[in-house]
């Protein structure tokens, strides 16, 4: 099993780059954040997470271990595949725990491929998560810093004119900080996409 790779970063298609290492190209899929911080020709190491079926054999990429272990943790629970798993770790993880200190599966039927039963689900186990790995997610004490930028009203706006979680998060998250009301945030999202 491979545990991490160290080289060269070429990107490809959204959300997926490959890794020179010694002149092997390896082809890993990264959830959007780790797309967004990874540039063209720089060096980086990535944890890789190993998928392996009779008929795939994949690599996930994440810039911590952290996420490497959300990943892993993500698709041990029943109905999460590799790809709804990697959809939940482009959500911020701060997010996740917000989520489940306000026991608020809202938060999470906005992702691709998760649904409004399986939310709720996903509440549950992240929090049984939280109980064996208490800092998985983040510090519930970062969850006051970026209570503007999770703003659910303008989570739920953008979500409902059709864009996905991730971009979602990444457009809010770039927003400056003085705007206050959720008019606001998402006149500023909708500019930026």
């Amino acid at each position: 099993m491979i545990a991490h790779l160290r080289g060269t970063v070429h990107r490809c298609n959204l959300g997926e780059v490959t890794m020179d290492v010694a002149g092997v190209g390896y082809r890993v899929q990264v959830p959007l954040e780790v797309f967004e911080k990874l540039r063209e020709g720089m060096p980086a190491m990535l944890w890789i997470s190993t998928y392996v079926r009779e008929d795939r054999f994949d690599l996930y990429g994440f810039l911590d271990h952290a996420g490497q272990m959300l990943f892993e943790e993500l698709l041990k629970l029943a109905g999460i595949g590799p790809r709804t798993a990697l959809e939940l770790c482009s959500v911020p993880r701060i997010l996740l725990l917000k989520a489940v200190h306000e026991q608020d599966p809202r938060i999470l039927s906005g992702v691709k491929g998760v649904g409004k039963k399986t939310a709720e689900k996903l509440v549950i186990e992240l929090r049984s998560l939280l109980e064996k790995h208490p800092l998985i997610l983040g510090s519930p004490d970062a969850m006051q810093e970026y209570s503007g930028i999770f703003d659910q009203d303008a989570i739920a706006a953008l979500a409902q004119l059709g864009y996905d979680s991730p971009t979602i998060m990444n457009v809010l998250r770039s927003l400056p900080s003085d705007l206050r009301s959720t008019e606001d945030r998402v006149a500023a999202a909708l500019r930026s996409l």
